[in-house]
């Protein structure tokens, strides 16, 4: 298993009252899976995607990533974990504007200590995988929404992380670019990538895999895709 969580808790204390955004929850996630992290705003499931990322600690329970016990980590080494197993994917791209997309591509290899000649030969071969081996470049501004997301998504793969975290990622893109972007997503799932999305929209979670659906901080429902036999609005429990 690839992710195993257990009777995961995350309270935000702001001074005055205490904020359970996570109530004891329970995941696993195997290797190769494709799941879709559904839910209102203030669900739990954003809290979640950022301790599965390592971006946040939780308060209690335990967290296994790839066979580590990330929960009991440190800071310099929750950063050092994030930057080799996991793959970032976001709504708003978070791409350098000075930079080219070869040059965004390459960020996360400069972060691990990767020689130049290899940077630049990883960057392209991950920009060619995404469809945009004649863009390469080219500036963000130069590029479309959904362009701009291949990039994004070349740059979480670059360094063949364990797993992908894509959190609302076609949230700024048109329905085309959209459908497009949803494209990438299910060959690297179909390559073998293992793929947790945060999305709210029904049909992105169509294309997905398995629905974990989140209110009040906990799971309400987790069940796999059938998407011949599950009508719209049926993924909500």
């Amino acid at each position: 298993m690839i992710i195993q969580i257990e009777n995961l808790k995350k309270v935000y204390d702001t001074g005055k009252i205490q904020v359970e955004a996570l109530k004891g929850v329970s995941l696993g996630i195997e290797e190769k899976e494709y799941v879709a992290v559904m839910g209102a705003s203030g669900s739990g499931k954003s809290t979640l995607m950022n301790i599965l990322g390592c971006l946040d600690r939780l308060t209690e329970g335990k967290y296994i990533l790839d066979e580590e016990d990330v929960s009991v980590l440190s800071g310099n080494s929750l950063a050092a974990i994030r930057n080799k197993k996991i793959g970032f994917v976001f709504q708003s791209f978070n791409l350098l504007p000075r930079l080219s997309a070869l040059g965004n591509v390459e960020l996360p290899m400069i972060y691990a200590g990767v020689p130049g000649s290899e940077r630049i030969k990883r960057a392209k071969a991950a920009l060619e995988r995404v469809g945009l081996g004649d863009r390469m470049h080219h500036k963000p501004n130069e590029m479309s929404g959904g362009q701009k997301q291949r990039v994004a998504i070349a740059r979480a793969l670059v360094n063949d992380p364990a797993i992908l975290l894509a959190d609302e990622p076609t949230g700024n893109l048109d329905t085309r670019s959209s459908e497009e972007i949803m494209e990438i997503f299910e060959s690297l799932n179909d390559e073998g990538a293992t793929i947790i999305m945060v999305t709210h929209e029904q049909d992105i979670a169509m294309h997905t895999k398995r629905a974990v659906v989140f209110r009040d901080g906990s799971i309400i429902s987790d069940k796999p895709i059938e998407k011949r036999k599950i009508r719209r609005g049926e993924i909500q429990a």
